[in-house]
Formats: structure tokens, sequence, C-alpha cells
């Protein structure tokens, strides 16, 4: 607890102190701090363990490239995998756990892999679990299982919310450093619509991390200034801890705001991350650089870092990441690092700088022409071993080793639509292509520009072009004094000597050997070269290891780094929770719930509900004294037998066609005619989609010459109206017609029973008449009820007994059951649900969404001869094809148990009496099925080969999952009042 490695100086407020636990121990800290950089205060280098081998790990960067620190924090149902301990920011009561070890950290007995190395090279999972065949299944599978991943997910449910906006800008700055402050001042002062968000909660990027002034004061006063000015303008949105994770198509960004991921636990009905989708007419990326490593024999240890992550430490965290620190620098870069560790009093052991020309440093040696060869310490670094330029080996003791092999524009979303970067020679980096997406700019370190005042010019030039574009006049914001020197740097890839393994992609541990491996066995295609080694394939994507990789396949391929390509680049930039991408819609809010006008009511019922589609229906109405559910189905069928019942089919789709064309439009999208339909009736249609298979069923009712209300079933609502769309818009686009979903819009309820018309005159207003002669089967027609609110009646039935449904605008649903319930009292009325809707229309044998699945057609149904021949429709040719209309073809049929004492379960198989139950021998099979109170016994509906030349014969449903074989008869689908007459009286 003593912070021994925290310095003088840095940007944390040392005004508190935050108390934390790594791995069991106590530690503090100050606000500020990330967990990275309280550990190394607090002089903890070993951090992790890597994902192959269990090498010793500790943090290597200082940003979400991090590929080594990765911990578990929290516990509990809100314990977190794989966190990058780099961009945790460090709060009170944190909670931190290392990951991929046991027993220990310190003493991991998976470490034996390392001894294993020589057998777990790159393809080794390819080479050695391909024999014995017999082993997969019980051996190699369960092993690779047990040892995959990192962390550990938490078995508890996640207890926190998260949710989803939408935000639209003229100008999206990715990044708030010194480019993408300068472009938001110049945008914000020309009165834009300005977001900037930085992954980071403090922006400002590098000019946090370095001590070069502005305007001849700290860098860190002119960002203080910059950000208060932007938080004055109403226009401009600054938000830190917001991550742009992927460029996708028309301007639109992803993005993920970590809202309350830097407190134990976000307050009441605060989401922990929101996942912004961000409409941007332009896109300014000023997303910096990343610094790239040098490989070399030994150079995973604890300790070994990037120069650029040791200055951040010093400078913005105050943290010495060592009490004695080497410098291993391809580039001038890495000199500023030795300085300012002088400057704070950290000892520098050498400089080790590769190029003959390297610059002298006051205050440490400078070995020029140098490279490291070897390190060594078992669970952090103690020493180097240099080869000095004379060909001699010098060893230098120290604990931390700051590496700099320059830095590599980060050119991630400018990839993510398929764009490739370009090579730029004198930086010996991929810097953008032209291939930008489309309305993004670059600007600053992401666009090769590396120094400060280079970064601030080209934000604010910029962001001036992009507003230009949009026809908004700006001037470039003025911009502080700052260094302007040219950058240096060297193309070092990776030293060639020393007996030790030189890791490219230390998360993975992937070595320069595996790169050579590939190589030899043929593996030399980027992308095969990523997939055969698995480089890249960790959570930091490898930032900080793809260069490098291809670096040495390109020299021992003989080609150049940009003729062997990079692979492509695809969002998430940096990992996404799935808890921001699902948002609210978890748990009962995994989809929308929507609710029936009579819901409330029938709550009030005790109503047992069920999903359909996105609705919640009525399953069944249970009464006092019903201990099972198929009693009180039981009685609600009974019920619509005997006397009336009422259900809310307010789900259906209900589409209102208008226009002088909108028959010939039904008479095209239905396979039945509809031209010559007459006004105030109703038409059963049958619509089938271009292959000829049954897509839906439904009725039109024509309310005037130009003008249909079509009804679907509940779960094709929107498919329906969506081909409807199309066929309208693409098919037929010289057509007079108009569609408008008007599902929604009103409350429908069906009245069923041979009392339906006694109790509707209760309520339709006396005007009009509901007798057999003026209202007959399939009328319809526009009424009022109760004193004169508008409604429409529709004398349709799905039950197969006198019925009608009866529709209201929804405002009145809920007062339009309550009076059905109040006026049928003494008739006997009763709701019933989903479960007796559906015991009604077996009964009747009327097909639903079982028979309607997809790959059935109107000859299949029983509906033929609905197939107008006289007419053209979506369908009707491919419905005639010969295999689909053959004699011998499935039917519909119904089935009865031959002994009633058996029941019947959907997805039996049809078997011959006789035959064996085999693939061959299958003849149909059940689709729905239930127990018929009406009947005394089991019903079922089903699909049989030459069904209905079959009426009588015996055959056997089989269910082997079940272990069930029922005898079965066939019959006619229609188990009540084949001929209609109860719907007609």
């Amino acid at each position: 607890m003593s912070q021994a490695n925290r310095l003088a100086g840095g940007l944390v407020d040392r005004g508190r102190t935050l108390r934390f636990r790594f791995d069991g121990n106590t530690f503090e800290g100050h606000p500020g701090d990330t967990l990275a950089s309280a550990l190394l205060a607090n002089g903890v280098r070993l951090m992790g363990r890597s994902f192959k081998y269990h090498r010793p790990r500790g943090v290597f960067s200082a940003g979400s490239e991090e590929p080594n620190a990765l911990v578990e924090l929290r516990r509990g149902a809100r314990r977190e995998p794989n966190t990058r301990a780099t961009v945790a920011e460090l709060f009170d009561g944190l909670e931190a756990q290392s990951q991929n070890r046991w027993p220990s950290l310190s003493f991991d007995v998976m470490a034996v892999n390392g001894a294993l190395s020589p057998f777990l090279a790159a393809g080794f999972y390819y080479k050695t679990f391909m024999w014995p065949q017999s082993f997969w299944e019980k051996v190699y599978e369960p092993l690779i299982r047990r040892a995959a991943g990192l962390g550990r997910l938490a078995v508890e449910a996640d207890p926190d919310l998260y949710d989803k906006g939408f935000l639209h800008c003229d100008l999206l700055i990715v990044g708030a450093g010194p480019a993408g402050l300068a472009a938001a001042l110049t945008a914000g002062r020309a009165g834009a619509r300005v977001v900037m968000a930085d992954e980071d909660f403090a922006p400002g990027g590098r000019l946090l991390a370095e001590t070069a002034p502005l305007n001849d004061a700290p860098a860190g006063a002119w960002v203080a200034g910059a950000l208060e000015e932007l938080a004055s303008l109403p226009n401009v949105r600054v938000m830190p801890r917001t991550t742009v994770y992927g460029a996708f198509d028309h301007g639109i960004y992803g993005a993920v705001e970590r809202v309350c991921d830097h407190v134990a636990a976000p307050p009441p009905g605060k989401p922990r991350q929101t996942l912004w989708r961000i409409y941007a007419r332009r896109t300014l990326l000023c997303a910096g650089a990343i610094e790239r490593p040098v490989a070399f024999p030994d150079n995973d240890r604890p300790g070994v870092m990037m120069a650029g992550a040791v200055r951040a430490y010093v400078n913005r965290w105050a943290a010495a990441p060592g009490r004695s620190v080497a410098v291993f620098a391809a580039c001038d870069d890495g000199h500023r690092t030795a300085s300012d560790l002088l400057a704070r009093g950290v000892s520098v052991a050498a400089i080790i700088d590769p190029r003959a020309d390297a610059p002298s440093h006051a205050g440490c040696e400078v070995l020029s022409g140098a490279s490291i060869v070897g390190t060594h310490g078992r669970l952090g670094l103690r020493g180097i071993a240099v080869r000095c330029a004379d060909g001699s080996t010098r060893t230098l003791s120290c604990d931390t080793l700051a590496v700099s092999g320059g830095w590599n524009p980060n050119v991630h979303l400018t990839c993510h639509q398929r764009g490739r970067p370009k090579w730029d020679e004198a930086l010996s980096a991929f810097v953008p292509g032209p291939d930008l997406p489309p309305g993004m700019g670059v600007a600053g370190a992401a666009a090769g520009v590396f120094s400060t005042h280079g970064a601030l010019a080209t934000g604010a030039e910029g962001a001036a072009q992009a507003l230009g574009d949009l026809g908004m006049r700006c001037m470039p914001a003025a911009l502080p004094m700052a260094e302007g020197a040219p950058v240096r740097q060297a193309a070092f890839w990776h030293v060639g000597e020393g007996e030790g393994r030189a890791w490219l992609d230390l998360q993975n541990d992937v070595t320069v050997k595996d790169v050579r491996l590939a190589h030899r066995e043929g593996f030399r295609s980027v992308e095969h070269l990523k997939r055969y080694t698995t480089l890249g394939m960790a959570t930091d994507q490898g930032k900080t290891a793809n260069l490098g990789a291809l670096a040495i396949m390109a020299a021992l391929e003989g080609r150049t780094i940009p003729e062997v390509g990079t692979t492509i680049f695809r969002p998430p930039y940096t990992p996404v929770t799935i808890g921001a991408l699902a948002g609210r819609s978890r748990g009962r809010d995994f989809r929308p719930r929507r609710l029936t006008p009579s819901h409330a009511w029938a709550v009030e019922q005790g109503a047992v509900f069920t999903e359909a589609g996105l609705w919640m229906r009525a399953q069944y109405f249970p009464k006092a004294g019903e201990t099972h559910w198929r009693e009180s189905v039981d009685r609600e069928a009974m019920t619509v037998r005997r006397a009336v019942g009422v259900c809310d089919v307010t789900t259906l789709g209900k589409i209102d066609v208008q226009g002088t064309d909108a028959a010939e439009f039904l008479n095209r999208i239905y396979c039945n005619g509809f031209a010559k339909l007459p006004v105030g009736r109703t038409r059963y249609g049958l619509m089938l989609r271009e292959d000829g298979m049954a897509m839906d069923d439904g009725t039109a009712a024509r309310l005037a010459e130009d003008r249909f209300v079509v009804t679907t079933t509940t779960a094709n609502a929107v498919p329906v109206f969506r081909h409807m769309e199309f066929c309208r818009q693409c098919l037929w686009p010289g057509l007079d017609v108009q569609l408008v979903s008007i599902t929604d819009a009103w409350a429908q309820y069906a009245v069923a029973g041979p009392r339906s018309r006694d109790l509707l005159r209760r309520i339709v207003d006396p005007a009009h008449d509901l007798s057999n002669e003026a209202f007959p089967f399939m009328a319809c027609g526009e009424v009022t009820v109760c004193g004169g609110l508008p409604a429409r009646l529709f004398r349709i039935s799905f039950s197969g007994e006198l019925a009608y449904e009866i529709a209201v605008p929804s405002r009145y649903g809920d007062a339009l059951i309550r009076r059905l319930m109040a006026a049928g009292e003494d008739l006997g009325v009763a709701p019933y649900g989903t479960e007796a809707l559906g015991v009604l229309r077996i009964e009747k044998g009327h097909p639903a969404g079982n028979e309607l699945n997809g790959q059935t057609t109107g000859a299949h149904l029983g509906m033929g001869r609905m197939v107008s021949a006289a007419k053209d429709s979506i369908g009707a040719v491919l419905s005639r094809r010969a295999e689909l209309a053959r004699e011998d073809g499935l039917r519909l049929v119904g089935l009865v148990p031959a002994d009633p004492a058996y029941g019947l379960r959907a997805g039996a198989h049809l078997i011959a009496e006789g035959r064996p139950v085999s693939a061959e021998h299958d003849e149909g099979w059940i689709t729905s099925a239930c127990h018929s109170p009406h009947m005394g016994h089991a019903i079922a509906l089903a699909f049989l080969k030459r069904g209905d030349a079959r009426h009588g014969e015996t055959i056997r449903a089989v269910d082997p999952l079940s272990d069930s074989d029922v005898a079965v008869r066939v019959t006619s689908p229609h188990f009540i009042d084949p001929d209609g007459g109860r719907l007609r009286v």
C-alpha cells in the first residue's frame, strides 16, 4: 500500500485515495489512475499469463491495444473477464483478479506448456487432433474446450441495464487528441453539429502523456481550455469513455459509451453502457497511432513495455514502471522516453539504438548500432543481453525495458468498408488508402502526421474541408505554438540473433519461428498466415503484432511488405460486450410485448397468457375448481359449441387496400378470384409464394368498390404486408392501389356459437339488420354499436359455428369486451383463449400455421381448385408443377385413434400397417393434434400420401422420440359439420 513507484506530478488527483484489490491483496491509487497505472505505482509488474504457454506477462502498453494485462473485474453477477487493465478506470472498491492461471499467478501449473513448445508450434491443432479418429469426441474435444478461453463468465444474470441511442451530426470526430480538439474547435465555432468521441476517460490523447509545451505552457492547460470552450457550445457534444468501434454504410458509425464502468455499480435506472448509432454527414478520423514493438529473444517478460507507454505512465500517471529502465529504440521518439525518465529522476541504464547514426543523449549512455539478443528474469525482467556494434556482448541490469520500433497510424476505421491502406516508405508504415468510407477524412497521427504541430494543423484543416463540402463556411481555429520536428523511424522489425524465442503476438504466443514455419509449410498469404498461426486473432486483434509478422513474411518471400498485404480490418475495433449489443432486449424485453385491447380485462379474469408472435394472448381462462388446463380449454370449446364465446382476435393482420385497381391487385395476389366479389361480401383467400407454396391464408372484405380490408394470420402480418408492398411498388407500379397496415388501429373480437347473433343484437344498434337474410354468411359491413360508435362487422367463422368478428377503434377495445360479457351473461357467454381456438379450428379442419409451414401447396391442403386457371396470380403456374400436383401426393386428412383411450402427438410420422419404421416408408406426418371435447377423444390433422383416397384406412402414427406407436383411422379433416350447416343458420 506504499505506492513505492509513485512519482511527483502527473494528472492524478492526490487529494483522494482509492483502495482496490488485485488477486486478494489491497492497494491504493488515486482518481485518474487506470488499474494498470495504479498497479505499477505499487510495484506490481506480473499481471497475467499468456494464452497457450501460460508465460508470465506484465503490462505492455497504455491503451486499448494492450495484449497482456487482461484481468477479471468485479465479482458475482457483475464479473467481467478479459478487461484490459490499461483502460480500466480505477474506482474505490474495485476488485480485480488475474486470469488463465492455476493455482496462482506466480506459480501456474500450466506453464509446463512452455516446455512442450516444440510439440505445440503453429498448426499443431491441425496435425495432432486428426488421429486416431475415435479420440476426437471423448479425448480431444473435451481437452480443447477445457483449455479454451481466458477469463470466466459470470453464471448469474447480469443485473445492470444497457441502452441504445441515436445521434445525428454534421461532423463526427473520432479521437480527442490534438487533431481532434483542433477539429472540434474549428467546427464548433462555425456552428456545425459536432460529436467528438474518445475511448479515454480524459480527452487530450498524447498531449496528456507528453511534456512538450503548447504556447510555452504545459499542454494540459491548453487541453483544459479547449474542453471548457467546447462545453460552452450547445452544438458540440464531447463523449469521453466512448469507443467508435465500426464504420458502416451510409455514414453510420457504431459507438459504445461506458457510462458507468468506472463505478462499482450503476445508479438506479442508469445504464452501464450505451450503444450509440451515430449518423454523420462527414467524419474526421483523429484516432492517433499505435507504437510498434521489436521482436527479439525473450521479449515477453514482465517489464518489457512500449516506450510511449512508459512515457505515458511517468508523465500522466506519475507511475514509474521500474527503478532502472533501459531503452531499445529504432526511432528518435524512444529517446524522448529516456529524457522524460531522467527528468523524473528515474535511472536510465542505457539507450540501445540499432541505427548506426543514433543521436547522442546527455545523461545516459547510447549504444549505437546495437541490438538486444536476450533477457533474463523468471517473473519479471532483471537484465538484458546487448550485442554491440563491434560484435561484443554486454549484460545490463534493469527491471524495465522501453521498446519502440516507431509508430503505425491507426487505420482500422478507414478499412471497415473493405478499403486497403497504402504503404508509406518514409514512415515504413501503412497509412490510410484512397478508398475511405464515404464522407471520411483523416487527420493527425492517423494520417501519418506525427508532430504535434502537424496534428493540430491537419485537424483544423480537415474540419474546415469537411464543413466546406457541406456548404458551411468556417475558418480553421487559431493554433497554439507546438513542436513540429520531423519524425525519423527506421524499418527495424526483429533481431535475428540470440537463442530465445522472439514473440510477435504476445497474447496468443505467436513467435517469429511460427511465421517461418508457416512459410515453410506453404501458408504464405496473409489470410492463411493469420489462421495457421492464430496471429492477430486474440482480443487485441494484432494491433501490436501484425506489421512485424508481415515484415518477416515479406523477408522470407523476398517481397516488400505492401506486396504481402494486410488482412481485412473488420468491426469491432475493440471488443464490444454482448450486453451493449442487446441493450434492453433481454428477459421480458427480449422482443417487444404487444398487448391486446382486452389484456387488462383478461388479467382481471385470471387468464393464463402465451406469446403469439409479438403479442401476449390469453391462452385460457381458468375458473375455480378447475385443476388442469385442459378442463378450462374443454369448457371454453364446448361453450362455443353450445352457447356463445368471445375471443380477442385483434392480433390478426389487418391491411386496408384502397384504389380503383384494388380488386385487380388482390386478384393477382391471391390464387382465387376477387375481381367480381360484390360490395358487402367477404371471401376466403389463399396466398401463394412465387414457388407455388402456400404463404398465408385470410379473408378480404369488400367495403366499397375501391376498398377492401384484408386479414392475415397473426404470425404473417408483417411478412404479408411487406410482400404486398413489394408487389405494389416493384411488380405492378402502374396499378392505382394503396396499402395501409391497420392491425393496431382496430380491436377485433370473434363472437362464435349458436347464440352469437342474439348477443350481437344487444350491442349493434337497431338500425342494422342482423338476420340471416339481411346479413348472410360471409357478409361484411360498417355498422354502429352501443349508441353510435363506428364499427365493422364480418360474418366469418373459424370454429364452424355461427360466428362473427366485430371491430371497433382500438381505444374502445377494452370497453367493448366488458360490454359483450355483461350483455351475454344470461346467454352463457364465456371468453375463450388460443388453446380453445386451436381445438375449434382442428375440429373444423381449418389449416393454420402448422399446415402453412412453407412446404405445402393448395393441392396438399385440399384447396387445389382454389388456384384459378382462369386468371394469373403469383405462384399459380409453379403450383402446377408435376411433382407438386401428383395424384399420389400429400393431402390433408383427419386422424382419430383406433382406441379412443390413446392420445396423438403433432410431429408423429405416418407408416402403413406392416411396414418398417424407416424414412423410405414414411408416408406423412401429423401437423396438429388435440383432445376434442366435442368428440370425446383425440383428433389430429395430418398430411398423408393419397390421403383423400384413404378415408377409413387404418395406419400407424409413430413417434420414435416418445416411443409411441398408435393405430389411427384416416378420416375427413372436417370432424364437425362437414357440410357447413351450422355457420349458415
